[in-house]
C-alpha cells in the first residue's frame, strides 16, 4: 500500500480530470476519505484514493 498523498480537491481535479463537484459528491456519500480541511477550508482527499475510485468506475 502506498502512502496518501493529501491534496484539496481542486488538486486532486487537476491531476485525475475528476469534476471537483464529483470528488465533492463522493466525499458526501462516504465513498472517499476526507483528511480535514486546507487553510481556505477545503476539503483535503488522497490523490491515490481519488484515482483509484475513478479507474474503478471506468471499468
Amino acid at each position: 500500500m502506498t502512502s496518501p498523498t493529501i491534496v484539496d480537491i481542486y488538486a486532486a481535479s487537476a491531476a485525475t480530470g475528476i469534476r471537483a463537484g464529483t470528488i465533492r459528491v463522493w466525499l458526501h456519500r462516504g465513498k472517499l476519505t476526507r483528511y480535514g480541511h486546507d487553510h481556505s477550508g477545503r476539503d483535503r482527499v488522497d490523490l491515490n484514493e481519488v484515482q483509484a475510485l475513478a479507474a474503478a468506475k471506468a471499468a
